[in-house]
């Protein structure tokens, strides 16, 4: 039993690495980097791990970029 929940653990913390790496390339391609992205450490060492991601600090600016992009356009609100 002990190694099926520490296969689902890798497999969920291979998921949440992947999602990261997806959150980060989205994020370039709007021009936004956030340097501490990544997984939560001390959610990682909970058994099973239930790994959360930290976006961490970022700039006025880098927020403010972060709101254009999540807004919606004025074109589209037709």
């Amino acid at each position: 039993m002990k190694e099926d929940i520490t296969k689902a653990s890798t497999g969920t913390i291979g998921a949440a690495q992947e999602a990261v790496a997806e959150l980060r390339e989205a994020l370039a391609s709007a021009g936004i980097t956030l340097p501490s992205l990544g997984l939560d450490a001390v959610t990682l060492a909970a058994d099973p791990p239930r790994p959360l991601v930290e976006l961490g600090c970022c700039t006025v600016e880098t927020a403010r970029l972060l709101a254009a992009a999540v807004l919606p356009r004025e074109e589209s609100r037709s």
